[in-house]
């Protein structure tokens, strides 16, 4: 068998973290396993080697399990461009743009992409975790399903169904979810998991033995609540308003920044870089007066540019930035925040807009072609100081002030991004990861906010932060769950005779 579908009763009940925790213990034990989930719905992704793009959480499942990222463990992604459409990443590379209502004419396709992918990740790999997406009792979406049990009704896989107790009305949601599906369905799903409790698990006992009894099913452990879990979110919704756990300040003052939480906002996760700090607290925001009251204020990557920028004009958020820069207070654009801070945008590709004046505080103009760019970029800042990054925009910069400074400069001489004063702007994302270009740039942020109190730590290792974090999802699951059980659902399957739960749903054709 030598695999596992993890599903959940919703979104962000932990599905994502479930499937790291899963990936990084089973590495521990010696097994060669990679992550894989068929299709997800984000507008957080990174960029393999190579140039394919995946979403961000599948990159952090790979890292988990001690394996380069690769285009095959999300082989489906879709990137929201409105409440409407999203684009099409197929194996790593954007194919089309669809709707609800087109999205049927591309599902086989996508379907037999899928199914190949995985077959070839478990002939290559010891076992593959498969993470679900949104709910498996989305009986509107079950016919055609390649995503949740119609994957695993494919690939022969147990599940497990993940519930977020911090919702409420965890049981009623692991019942619910087993007895809408078909009799076929529910022969596969072979226990669940209660995610992010607060408190004594004792108390849990009768509720933990009564869904157990009802559905012949067991619990397979419950996983506590912890507040160190929150890099490399699937979602900017998962964040909360301050980012992370704010460490005290090494000096005698705090530096406040404020990330604009645009309508489509893509890789939030850059500001995670920041909110690692000590005394550097991030806050997301749509509130004019929050930006006021920033010392740096940050406009993050989008995945409709234009679009967001007019929203920007709509909620005066745009005034406000313009107001933050003009009191001479650093403001830094990261991808389609960047192309913001420009004075003109050239849209034909993704808003179809044409010109449109940008907020001019960097003398430069966007230009967006068909061709996505797609890296993983070196280079170095502020003299010498190394950095890396990757890249995910169609925008590019067309024209700009020959005497503009850029923020980053390629391994080849070539310039990117610009700094001008106290405006900064760049396309790379996951730059901030670079330790020492981001301490020397929270340190100039300081500087020009005239938070003189402030220290950088000269200790802060982005990538011990999150190698820790999938460290302690590993913990959990060892401490937590039953991994004894779980193994032998990895490795034999669902055991036999599982009970049909009523009504259930008729099977799909």
């Amino acid at each position: 068998m030598r695999g596992l579908l993890v599903a959940g009763t919703t979104s962000d009940a932990g599905k994502s973290v479930v499937t790291a925790g899963v990936c990084r213990w089973l590495r521990r034990q010696g097994v060669k396993v990679a992550p894989f989930k068929a299709q997800n719905m984000s507008n957080n992704s990174a960029v393999v080697a190579g140039g394919g793009e995946i979403g961000r959480a599948q990159a952090m499942q790979a890292a988990a399990s001690g394996v380069a990222p690769d285009v095959r463990f999300n082989p489906v992604l879709l990137k929201p461009g409105s409440d409407r459409s999203s684009q099409v990443v197929l194996l790593g590379e954007a194919v089309d743009t669809v709707t609800a209502a087109n999205y049927r004419s591309l599902r086989h396709r996508l379907a037999t992409t899928v199914f190949d992918t995985l077959a070839e990740l478990r002939a290559e790999y010891d076992v593959v975790v498969c993470e679900g997406a949104g709910s498996p009792a989305e009986i509107n979406l079950r016919d055609g399903d390649f995503v949740n049990m119609g994957l695993a009704r494919h690939a022969g896989l147990p599940a497990i169904v993940v519930g977020d107790i911090d919702r409420g009305g965890v049981f009623a949601a692991l019942f619910g979810t087993v007895a809408l599906l078909s009799p076929e369905d529910q022969a596969l799903v072979a226990g669940f998991v209660v995610n992010k409790f607060r408190g004594d698990p004792g108390l849990l006992r009768p509720g933990l033995d009564m869904i157990t009894a009802v559905t012949g099913r067991a619990v397979l452990g419950v996983l506590p609540w912890h507040l160190d879990l929150w890099l490399d979110a699937e979602d900017s919704l998962a964040y909360g308003r301050v980012l992370g756990r704010p460490a005290p300040p090494r000096g005698t003052q705090w530096l406040r920044v404020a990330v604009v939480r645009l309508p489509r906002i893509s890789n939030a996760t850059d500001a995670e870089a920041l909110a690692t700090e000590p005394g550097v607290r991030v806050r997301l925001t749509i509130e004019p007066a929050e930006l006021a009251d920033a010392d740096l204020v940050v406009l993050p990557g989008s995945k409709s540019t234009v679009d967001d920028l007019a929203w920007l004009r709509d909620t005066g958020l745009a005034d406000a930035v313009t107001a933050h820069a003009a009191s001479g207070r650093p403001v830094l654009g990261i991808c389609g925040g960047f192309q913001m801070l420009g004075t003109l945008i050239h849209d034909e590709v993704e808003s179809r807009r044409g010109t449109v004046p940008g907020l001019g505080l960097l003398p430069v103009e966007v230009t967006f072609g068909p061709r996505k760019t797609l890296a993983q970029s070196v280079g170095t800042a502020f003299g010498s100081v190394p950095v890396h990054g990757y890249e995910i925009h169609h925008g590019y910069v067309s024209r700009a002030d020959p005497s503009l400074a850029p923020l980053i400069q390629y391994t080849d001489g070539r310039a990117e991004g610009a700094a001008q004063g106290n405006v900064f702007g760049t396309h790379w994302h996951g730059a901030f990861e670079s330790d020492e270009f981001r301490r020397r740039f929270l340190a100039e942020a300081a500087r020009l906010a005239g938070r003189h109190g402030f220290l950088v730590a000269p200790d802060t290792a982005f990538a011990a932060v999150r190698e820790r974090t999938l460290d302690l999802l590993g913990d959990l699951v060892e401490e937590h769950l039953d991994t004894d059980a779980l193994w032998r659902l990895v490795e034999a399957g669902p055991p036999p005779g599982l009970p049909f739960i009523p009504p259930g749903a008729p099977a799909p054709a």
